[in-house]
C-alpha cells in the first residue's frame, strides 16, 4: 500500500502538468498512467497530427511557389520516413516530460486505476497495489467515438489510427467535417490523396462562425482532389481487402463512394467508464462527463476532474490550465477557471483561431458589441506570403470599447490569436491595442489595423 498527498490519474497534458505544479507547491505526488506519458495529445493527437500537417505543407508548397515563379518537380512523399520523423518528435517530447517528472520527484506508476472508495484506488498493471490519497485529480482524457455498424479496424480508421499509416492512400473517405476531420482530410489532400468529406450538418466546422467555415470550405472546394458533401447521413461502411464502400444519403438521394480507407471523426467521449467512480461517490452525467465547479472540484470536495472528462472544449491547453488550477486549489489558493479566456485553433487551410464568446453569446447575455474587420488582402506581409485570404475580426463592447472576443482566419492565425488572448484576458480596449506599435511588415499589423478601425481611425482600410 502506498499513501500520497495527491494522486493524479492520467498523464496527458492535464495530468502531467497538474503533477508538475503540485510537486512545485511541495506536495507528495503520485501519477498513474496506463499507457504512455503525454497521453493522447503527445502520442496520437495534437503533436503527431501537427507534424504530419506541417509535412503536408512541404509536399504542397510547389502550388504556392508556382504563383511566384518558383517551380519544383512533383513532391515524392516517403510515408515510412515521414513516420520515423514524426515518431522522433513524439519521443523527444515524451522523454522531456519523463525527465521533468523525475526531476520534480513525481512518483510515476504504470497501470490502470479504479476507485475502491473516496480515498483509495486499486492499481492493476505490471505492479499491483492500493494507493490512498488526501486529494485526487482525474485526468483520463477521451477517445474517439466508435460508431455502431462500422467499428474501427481493418480499413475503418480513427483519428488516432490514421496517423500511423505507412502508405499514402490514393483515396480517403472522411466521415465528419468537424475540426479533426478537416485537419486530417486537408493533410491527406495536401499529400495528393483524393479526399471525400461527409458532414451531417449544413456546413463543415459548425462550431465556428459562418464567415470562417465558408472560407475553409471554399478553399477545399477549389481543389480537384477534394469533394465535400454536407447534410450527408452515412448508413453503412463496407470493408473489403483493398478498400471500403461508404453508403450515404443527401436528402432523399442515396449515394456511394469507394476509397482505400474510411476515417471516422464524429467526436470523442470521456474515458470514465472503467474508473469505478460510483465507489468514490462521484456524480457522472449520462454522457460520461464529470461535473465540476469553477475550481475543477467534483461533488467530492477532495477529488478534482480536468480535461476531456469534463464538459466543455476538448483542448490540451484547457486541460493544462485546469491541472494548474486544481493543484493550486488543493493548497488553498483562490483560483477560478472563469477568470480565463481560452483560444481554440483549427489547423485547416487556411487556419482558423478564435478566443472569447461568440457574437450570439454576447448578445444573449445583454452585451452590445461592434464588429470590426481587417482583411489580410490589405496586409503587405500576407500578400508577400501568397496568403491574402483571411481576416482579423474584433468584437468590441460598444460602451467602453473593451475587446471581448476575436477571430483570426488565415496564415498565422494559430500564433496571432495569442496576442488577442492577452488583450482580452487583460481587459484591454481597442485603443490600447491600437497604440502598440507593431513591426512592419508582419501579419500582426492586422491586429493593430483592426483596432485602428474600431476607434474610428482606420489607416489601410476604409
Amino acid at each position: 500500500m502506498l499513501n500520497t498527498d495527491v494522486l493524479i490519474i492520467g498523464a496527458g497534458p492535464g495530468g502531467y502538468v497538474a503533477a508538475l505544479r503540485a510537486a512545485q507547491l511541495g506536495m507528495k505526488v503520485t501519477l498513474v498512467e496506463k499507457e504512455k506519458l503525454g497521453g493522447t495529445c503527445l502520442n496520437v493527437g495534437c503533436i503527431p497530427s501537427k507534424a504530419l500537417i506541417q509535412a503536408s505543407h512541404y509536399a504542397a508548397i510547389s502550388h504556392k511557389a508556382a504563383a511566384a515563379g518558383v517551380h519544383y518537380p512533383e513532391a515524392k512523399v516517403n510515408f515510412a520516413e515521414l513516420q520515423t520523423w514524426k515518431n522522433n518528435i513524439v519521443r523527444q517530447l515524451t522523454d522531456g516530460v519523463a525527465g521533468l517528472l523525475h526531476h520534480r520527484n513525481v512518483n510515476v506508476i504504470q497501470g490502470e486505476a479504479a476507485f475502491l472508495d473516496p480515498h483509495s484506488v486499486a492499481i492493476s498493471g505490471p505492479e499491483e497495489m492500493v494507493v490512498t490519497f488526501d486529494s485526487c485529480i482525474i485526468a483520463t482524457g477521451s477517445k474517439p467515438v466508435n460508431v455502431p455498424g462500422f467499428p474501427f479496424g481493418e480499413r475503418i480508421l480513427s483519428s488516432e489510427g490514421v496517423l500511423s499509416l505507412n502508405e499514402k492512400p490514393s483515396s480517403l473517405a472522411v466521415i465528419g467535417g468537424g475540426y479533426i476531420g478537416i485537419e486530417l482530410g486537408t493533410m491527406f489532400a495536401n499529400f495528393g490523396t483524393k479526399v471525400t468529406i461527409l458532414e451531417g450538418l449544413p456546413s463543415i466546422l459548425s462550431g465556428f462562425s459562418p464567415e470562417m467555415s465558408t472560407l475553409v470550405q471554399e478553399e477545399l472546394n477549389g481543389r480537384e482532389n477534394v469533394a465535400i458533401h454536407t447534410e450527408a447521413k452515412v448508413s453503412t461502411v463496407e470493408n473489403s481487402n483493398d478498400g471500403v464502400v461508404v453508403n450515404f444519403n443527401v436528402g432523399d438521394k442515396s449515394k456511394e463512394i469507394s476509397a482505400d480507407y474510411a476515417l471516422v471523426t464524429v467526436g470523442r467521449k470521456p474515458n470514465t467508464e472503467a474508473l469505478g467512480l460510483e465507489k468514490a461517490g462521484i456524480i457522472v452525467t449520462e454522457k460520461g462527463f464529470i461535473p465540476i465547479d469553477s475550481t475543477c472540484r467534483t461533488n467530492q470536495h477532495h477529488i478534482f476532474a480536468i480535461g476531456d472528462v469534463t464538459s466543455g472544449q476538448a483542448l490540451a491547453h484547457r486541460a493544462s490550465l485546469q491541472g494548474k488550477i486544481a493543484a493550486e486549489t488543493i493548497i488553498g489558493d483562490m483560483v477560478d477557471l472563469s477568470d480565463y479566456v481560452i483560444p481554440a485553433v483549427v489547423f485547416s487551410d487556411p487556419p482558423l483561431a478564435v478566443v472569447g464568446p461568440s457574437k450570439e453569446e454576447l448578445t444573449t447575455s445583454g452585451v452590445t458589441v461592434n464588429v470590426h474587420h481587417f482583411p489580410f488582402s490589405h496586409n503587405g506581409r500576407s500578400l508577400t506570403m501568397n496568403s491574402g485570404k483571411g481576416f482579423v475580426k474584433l468584437l468590441v463592447d460598444s460602451l467602453d470599447q473593451t475587446i471581448l472576443s476575436a477571430e483570426v482566419a488565415g496564415e498565422g492565425a494559430p500564433e496571432l490569436i495569442n496576442e488577442l488572448a492577452v488583450a482580452i484576458q487583460s481587459g484591454l480596449t481597442a485603443e490600447d491595442v491600437s497604440l502598440v506599435v507593431h513591426a512592419h511588415p508582419t501579419l500582426g499589423e492586422s491586429i493593430m489595423e483592426a483596432a485602428d478601425k474600431a476607434i474610428g481611425f482606420p489607416v489601410h482600410s476604409l
